[in-house]
């Protein structure tokens, strides 16, 4: 059975569960986590904790883009998702092995760190969204990653510009930096399109990944805030 168009053009996708998705996103901002990141005041052991998840998270992700690479049908995003592929996998890993360093977590220590219950989660969520759903949806899927990183980041900046040796500034410069936005810009732009020319079923499921993959973004801090383990890890030998 064919799938039925839209009747009605409606809002673009990205505005349309953007703001769907408002309330968690405050949430997002306004999670201890961020907060005490944003004023400096995070313990090292929350960030070196965050580090270690971000980094297993990051593998898991280069792959979710690759396969987004290979599934494209239109060779620009073809090109953009494989190019996001290696920036995951190598510049942002770049970050996480220097504050790591700094805080003085060896590979050693970071590898002995057992992958949180909500990285898992998260990192499963996008693999099997990119090998069994549309094109559109995995598109959807990764698109938090990068809108919210870059929403929090830019917000950060603006409140710690007059704090040019804040302890997390490298972090902060990493999402609020121009080429990062330009990067968020043109997945929503991918978006977008593929929700403008998409059935009424598919810009559902794209809207349901989206806010899906939304509601892990708010998951993950809060993981890291915590230090999330899994709580039968005492019954296993």
């Amino acid at each position: 059975m064919r799938e039925t168009a839209r009747e009605t053009p409606g809002p673009e996708f990205c505005a349309e569960v953007w703001a769907r998705a408002a309330k968690l996103v405050a949430a997002i901002h306004e999670h201890p986590f961020n907060a005490a990141l944003g004023a400096g005041t995070l313990d090292g052991e929350r960030f070196a904790f965050y580090m270690v998840q971000d980094g297993r998270y990051l593998e898991a992700f280069s792959k979710v883009l690759a396969t987004a690479s290979v599934r494209a049908t239109d060779s620009s995003d073809a090109a953009f998702f494989a190019q996001s592929a290696h920036t995951a996998l190598v510049v942002e890993r770049a970050l996480h092995t220097g504050y790591l360093a700094e805080f003085g977590v060896t590979p050693e220590d970071a590898a002995a760190v057992p992958t949180s219950p909500s990285c898992l989660a998260y990192s499963s969520y996008l693999q099997a969204t990119a090998l069994s759903a549309p094109y559109p949806v995995v598109v959807a899927a990764v698109l938090p990653c990068f809108w919210v990183y870059q929403d929090v980041g830019t917000a950060l900046l603006e409140r710690t510009a007059e704090a040019p040796d804040h302890p997390y500034r490298t972090w902060i410069d990493t999402y609020s930096d121009p080429e990062f936005a330009a990067s968020v810009e043109q997945a929503r732009s991918i978006a977008d399109r593929l929700a403008a020319g998409a059935g009424r079923a598919t810009r559902e499921a794209m809207a349901a990944a989206f806010l899906k993959a939304t509601e892990y973004e708010w998951m993950f801090w809060d993981s890291a805030w915590h230090r999330e383990t899994w709580p039968t890890a005492t019954w296993l030998s």
